[in-house]
């Protein structure tokens, strides 16, 4: 797992073949990118946008295999097992003609670390990041951490000039609502560079034919607009119109219909992302809750939604058979998932009654559940089906469903008491699920666990996890933190998200199953 790609296969050719295509492109999904700021947000359509503008040391390809970006190497040390080395290429430049140094590298990668940053929490073990020359970069880390490699592949790389010139040398506060000029203006060494950006209608970028890669990618768009449409209906109208070119997350109520239409074809596969239900347990009461008391606060109520929360009716009615009912918050492509821990436990509406009557909740409670209506397949779907099932139990739901530009940043204020949410797991490895969903929330670790839950020995885990070498130590102590928070019922999986992306038959793109679509890969079949 630790091992990686050094060498980007060489596609003969693809100068020819850039200059012989010059389309554009136009891709719609369901929500925006929540910022340009590249260091911002740790989230899933954001990151879709920066992989465009901006390069990374290193990325998963569509295969979700590491690639070499702005480093071509990257290796541990001969003399000391704490620090990293990464080789940056040579000839860079950034869109605005700067020069990319070790010294940029340096700076993003502290930028990132700030406090404004939702990606601090993958660079946790990092104790210093300096610049030995022009082009080497060393990463000394609180001890040997082989995950450092993985925490990268969505750390993009900025211009320190370009920041220190428009004073954005820290990362924008999303939660405090904050105003940059980052957010709306990017420079980077990306495969397309930012001609127009306007949030939550579109976003028009022009191909880098300057970019270090144009002789190994196809880098077939000469245009690339992204118009996010919230409405699934006016979304596939759109692609079967031919207003749009590419739909990414096609509506699971569509995938048979756009099948079989003409000119049009999906591509489909499982996404490294699982969705969940968050609950806030470790307050008295809680503020959207009609008891004195707090509820979740009982492992017996935890474990009565869960009995009531029927994933495989959700899979069938809501999904249209396009989902994997879940155990666990780890898909299948992640190093320590376990098939035991993700079984699906059938409903039991008896048993869970029983359980809100052994926890004095008999008689239920009224509670208000957040979702997002626009970031997840069938997001506001699912919590309108979680309303049904637990009502089943006494639980009275009120659903506030927004856009995931408002539930991203009231949740980041820990303003919910229960809450869905999605998460992918870039890094491929359960220590990124451990550092942000369940390490007790303090200074840079769990950042999105927003539960309140603290376990000295899982924080232990956490950390360790993140320092072993050894493979098999690693993996027990992996095993025996997720035994630990499966057995307490933290979150209550739903299930494994499954993608189709429709598009156009005369384009050649496969489902990417980190749903990030890298469009210097793309090519146009005509």
């Amino acid at each position: 797992m630790f091992k990686k790609t050094l060498l980007v296969t060489t596609m003969i050719g693809a100068m020819v073949a850039s200059a012989a295509h010059a389309e554009t492109l136009r891709w719609t999904r369901s929500a925006d990118s929540l910022t340009l700021d590249p260091h911002s947000r740790n989230e899933g359509p954001t990151h879709s946008v920066s992989h465009q503008i901006f390069d990374t040391l290193l990325y998963q390809d569509m295969n979700l295999e590491q690639q070499p970006g702005l480093a071509t190497d990257w290796y541990v040390k001969e003399d000391d097992p704490e620090v990293w080395v990464f080789d940056i290429r040579e000839g860079v430049t950034f869109h605005e003609g700067q020069a990319l140094t070790a010294d940029d590298v340096v700076f993003s990668l502290n930028r990132a670390r700030h406090s404004n940053s939702d990606m601090r929490g993958l660079l946790t073990a990092i104790v210093e990041v300096r610049a030995t020359d022009e082009h080497t970069v060393e990463i000394q880390t609180d001890g040997p951490n082989p995950l450092v490699p993985n925490n990268l592949t969505n750390l993009f790389i900025m211009s320190q000039e370009w920041a220190e010139e428009h004073g954005v040398e820290e990362p924008q506060d999303y939660a405090a609502g904050e105003e940059t000029y980052a957010v709306r203006n990017a420079n980077g060494t990306g495969p397309f560079r930012l001609e127009s950006r306007e949030p939550d209608v579109r976003t028009v970028l022009v191909r880098n034919d300057n970019h270090w890669g144009i002789d190994h990618y196809p880098m077939e768009i000469s245009q690339l607009i992204y118009t996010p449409i919230e409405s699934a209906s006016t979304r596939v109208a759109a692609l079967l119109s031919g207003e749009v070119d590419l739909l990414q997350e096609t509506p699971v109520q569509d995938i048979e219909r756009l099948a079989g239409a003409d000119g049009i074809k999906n591509e489909q596969g499982a996404e490294n992302r699982t969705i969940f239900l968050g609950m806030r347990r470790d307050h008295d009461t809680l503020d959207s809750i009609d008891v004195d008391s707090n509820p979740f606060a009982d492992r017996r109520v935890r474990e009565a939604i869960n009995l009531a929360v029927d994933a495989t009716t959700i899979q069938r009615s809501v999904m249209r058979g396009n989902s994997e009912p879940a155990g666990m918050i780890a898909p299948p492509f992640v190093n320590g998932y376990s098939e035991a821990l993700d079984e699906v436990l059938p409903a039991d509406v008896e048993r869970a009654q029983a359980l809100m009557d052994e926890a004095g909740y008999g008689d239920g409670f009224r509670i208000t559940l957040n979702c997002s209506n626009d970031r997840y397949v069938n997001d506001e779907q699912i919590c309108q089906a979680v309303v049904s099932m637990l009502a089943r139990i006494g639980i009275t739901v009120d659903l506030v469903a927004q856009p995931m530009s408002v539930h991203s940043a009231e949740m980041s204020r820990e303003e919910y008491d229960f809450y869905m949410l999605g998460w992918g797991v870039p890094p491929m490895d359960s220590e990124y699920i451990f550092n942000f969903l369940y390490h007790t929330k303090e200074d840079n670790r769990g950042t999105w666990n927003f539960t309140g839950y603290s376990d000295a020995r899982v924080d232990e885990l956490t950390v360790a996890m993140s320092q072993e070498v050894d493979e098999n130590a690693r993996n027990e102590m992996i095993a025996e933190a997720w035994q630990i928070v499966h057995d307490e019922i933290l979150y209550i999986p739903i299930h494994h998200q499954m993608l189709t992306w429709s598009m156009r038959d005369d384009i050649d793109f496969p489902v990417q199953s980190e749903n990030t679509p890298h469009f210097k890969y793309l090519r146009f079949n005509n």
